[in-house]
């Protein structure tokens, strides 16, 4: 008899960055105690990388299981095509249920992408209204990040995240309860997206005030605007805080939002895994928890995503499933981009050899057995003029732009990445290999150029379709009325035994 394939409950966050939380930084004062014991029971994945430092981008990437130059997603207003295989695709054709909760920030018709259930509507547009514009460098989009998100940072009542990510959570334990009662023989992969800690900062007091300002620590290793590299530079003034110092107070209150706003992640945490105990689904779900990129909160002087250094690209990753695999932490380099072999792998199956992956399944370091040290990333969208790659194997993390910047760290003696060896001499040989290997994996010009034509088919497009009559392509979860709770086509006493659970 085949072994029953595991649940796989999946859950993201937006813009956390794993240095700042507890189980990756003993110094942290980030209160996570449902994520830390996940942690302390699971494999945590100490050196886990996004493959692109902006929301949708690096999601098409996880779920594709392809690098963004492979699949068109170069920032994001990218158009995720339909034919792209997902993991929900390949747990589908398993006999999964596959369902999404929340944000996963598809852009196109296609708004579903092998989900059998979407059951939340997305926070962000599916049009392609925030498409970079390289013919326009200077040009700032009205539209992105400026510094508000900062300097309007603080507790709150109410926003829209809070809307969304409340409606999310409790969408999500609705179907796991639904599960149990419906359908508790097949397997399901439920994935569940929040938009916290994603700026604006603010969070309601009861996670704002589990910190105090005096407890906030200050950017560390802060760097002058004119001292930043080129790609730095053009970030500063694409989130508006060129030439506008942010005083210490303003600092202090967004990184204290921020913090309660991974509190409030946790919370969220802690009710899901509440809810897989309470329908008897814990011992047979494997959970992971991850993200999509991380948050620079000032650090180096910048703010929110879109470069490589440590707080935008590294995500916390953490598989806890403890009767499947040993609580251990995994220093090798990985990526979010592992994830969809690693889910076929889990499902006891395999990908498909003839179709193009460029992730790695993480199984083997799950199972001890050691596994890759390397990522490999791109970015192409707001701040960039080109294509800025990035290189990450054993110490080194090497980012380069044609033309434009040449970082080469060694994180183990340089944790803080305060140290560019590109012009040391010392370092040569290295650089050099990085460069070799740089210009064989990527013809530059040639993306460069790919990506500029989808740009101006995009802007094209979109400009047309805001003429006249608007056809959305959002998600627009449906609810059939006359199937809920109790309707007179109903036999109300078989209606209340199947509801209950357990039923009696």
């Amino acid at each position: 008899m085949a072994a029953k394939r595991p649940h796989i409950l999946f859950i993201m966050a937006d813009q956390m960055a794993a240095p700042m939380l507890p189980m990756y930084n003993p110094q942290s004062v980030v209160q996570m105690p449902h994520l830390s014991q996940l942690a302390a029971g699971g494999v945590v994945f100490e050196s886990a990388y996004c493959p692109s430092p902006l929301c949708a981008p690096s999601r098409f990437s996880l779920v594709s299981g392809q690098l963004p130059s492979q699949i068109g997603a170069y920032d994001n207003a990218a158009d995720f095509a339909a034919d792209i295989p997902t993991y929900a695709h390949y747990l589908r054709n398993l006999g999964y249920r596959t369902a999404l909760s929340g944000k996963m920030h598809f852009c196109g018709p296609d708004q579903l992408h092998g989900y059998e259930e979407r059951m939340t509507s997305d926070i962000y547009p599916a049009d392609y209204g925030w498409a970079v514009n390289w013919d326009a460098l200077e040009v700032r989009p009205s539209w992105y990040h400026n510094m508000s998100s900062v300097l309007q940072a603080g507790s709150c009542v109410r926003t829209n995240q809070l809307d969304h990510d409340e409606e999310t959570v409790f969408k999500a334990r609705q179907y796991l309860y639904d599960h149990v009662r419906n359908t508790p023989e097949q397997p399901f992969c439920l994935t569940v997206s929040l938009t916290h800690p994603h700026d604006p900062y603010t969070i309601p007091a009861e996670f704002y005030d589990l910190y105090r300002d005096e407890d906030i620590p200050l950017p560390a290793h802060p760097i002058a605007q004119e001292d930043q590299d080129a790609h730095s530079k053009r970030l500063l003034k694409v989130i508006d805080l060129w030439d506008k110092p942010l005083s210490e107070e303003a600092i202090r209150r967004a990184r204290r939002a921020y913090f309660g706003s991974c509190s409030y992640v946790d919370s969220k945490i802690g009710e899901l895994r509440k809810t897989l105990k309470d329908c008897g689904l814990e011992d047979d779900t494997i959970v992971v928890f991850s993200g999509d990129h991380g948050d620079m909160l000032g650090e180096r002087g910048l703010w929110y995503k879109m470069h490589w250094f440590e707080m935008a690209a590294r995500v916390p990753l953490i598989v806890h499933a403890p009767a499947r695999f040993k609580a251990a932490r995994v220093a090798g380099s990985v990526s979010t981009i592992d994830l969809l072999p690693t889910f076929v792998e889990m499902a006891g199956s395999e990908v498909d050899p003839l179709l193009p992956l460029d992730g790695r399944s993480l199984m083997p370091h799950l199972q001890g057995q050691g596994g890759h040290d390397e990522v490999i990333g791109e970015y192409m969208a707001e701040g960039s003029k080109t294509p800025l790659v990035m290189i990450r194997r054993g110490p080194w993390k090497f980012i380069y732009s044609h033309g434009d910047i040449c970082l080469l760290f060694n994180l183990q003696s340089d944790p803080d990445e305060r140290s560019n060896l590109a012009g040391d001499a010392a370092h040569q040989a290295t650089l050099q290999a990085f460069m070799e290997e740089a210009a064989q994996r990527w013809n530059l010009p040639a993306l460069h150029q790919q990506v500029l034509n989808s740009q101006r088919r995009r802007r094209l497009v979109y400009s047309a379709l805001t003429q006249g009559k608007l056809k959305s392509w959002d998600h627009q979860p449906f609810v059939d009325g006359s199937q809920q709770y109790m309707r007179n086509h109903m036999d109300l006493d078989d209606l209340e035994r199947r509801a209950r659970f357990p039923r009696p």
